[in-house]
């Protein structure tokens, strides 16, 4: 049976009118660990569609509250949030109270998954462009911005953009630019309520701090994807692996110059085989079946 949310939800949503959207939202209850408990069983034993409902629109200001925090790649908070309400979905498909675990330590993975696929396939298809120094700039400016202690939003000193410049071996001017299509903000739930109402938005959203549970279910499904890339990667041969891995999958990844020295090609002949080595390792997690996609909206 397809779980799907409610139709004037969906629809504000759609038109980005987050502010309607949380409003709708924040009439759901939330759950007690009984009620909870009692709606999860009988969803999973008679396959209840109402018990399912009440599930879900409890914990759609917890989607809200994961979305906001992936507001910084420059897509609109309503699709973030969609994509979020199809994980959490998910989780629901999935979600066994008996382990204990409540569902939003649960969904929280499944959201934030769900989430960060969006994106990625989002900025591919339109904000990371086509060359390897902006694919590289995409996937490393965020987590050596930290590193570096700057700023998160806002233009970079133009010492730190030298130093990030030097080390993922990129231009200046590129930092530059994706820095700037990385910093990009949607629409602030610090407003209130009401002009009556000085409560913001985001005050009633629930917390979604990391639990011990929600680490530990973490680390679980971390090892599951390490396990499926591992397989992947004894698809490639030795070269294509070699140079996959160190271009992808390391916190400092080898330039096209360093590459081409170490197997005595030239830089085109690396970037042609990291490609073909990206193929086949896309290919095969397809034909994994990982996710469930037993959802509609």
């Amino acid at each position: 049976m397809t779980v799907k949310l409610d139709t004037k939800i969906v629809k504000n949503l759609n038109q980005n009118d987050i502010s309607s959207y949380l409003k709708e939202i924040n009439k759901f209850p939330l759950l007690s660990h009984e009620e909870e408990y009692s709606l999860a069983d009988t969803w999973i034993k008679n396959n209840c569609l109402n018990a399912a409902h009440k599930l879900i629109n409890a914990h759609l200001r917890l989607v809200v509250k994961i979305s906001m925090k992936f507001r910084g790649y420059g897509l609109p908070l309503g699709e973030l949030i969609s994509e979020g309400n199809i994980g959490l979905i998910q989780s629901l498909n999935r979600f066994d109270p008996k382990k204990g675990f409540r569902l939003s330590t649960y969904a929280m993975w499944w959201i934030r998954a769900s989430i960060q696929e969006f994106i990625l396939h989002s900025w591919s298809l339109v904000k990371i462009g086509t060359t390897a120094a902006q694919k590289k700039l995409f996937f490393n400016l965020r987590s050596l911005k930290g590193k570096l202690k700057a700023l998160e939003d806002g233009d970079l000193p133009p010492e730190l953009v030298t130093e990030i410049a030097d080390r993922l071996d990129v231009s200046e001017n590129d930092v530059i630019d994706m820095n700037r299509r990385m910093t990009g903000h949607d629409q602030s739930l610090n407003n209130p309520f009401s002009a009556d109402n000085d409560d913001e938005w985001i005050n009633s959203l629930v917390d979604d701090k990391d639990s011990h549970e929600s680490k530990f279910i973490y680390k679980q499904e971390l090892f599951r994807r390490k396990e499926m890339l591992e397989s992947a990667l004894k698809d490639l041969d030795d070269r294509e692996r070699y140079i996959i891995t160190h271009r992808k999958l390391v916190d400092d990844p080898l330039t096209l110059d360093q590459l081409s020295k170490s197997f005595g090609i030239s830089r085109e002949r690396v970037r042609q085989v990291e490609a073909k080595a990206f193929e086949k390792l896309k290919k095969f997690v397809k034909n994994v079946d990982y996710r469930s996609k037993n959802f509609n909206q």
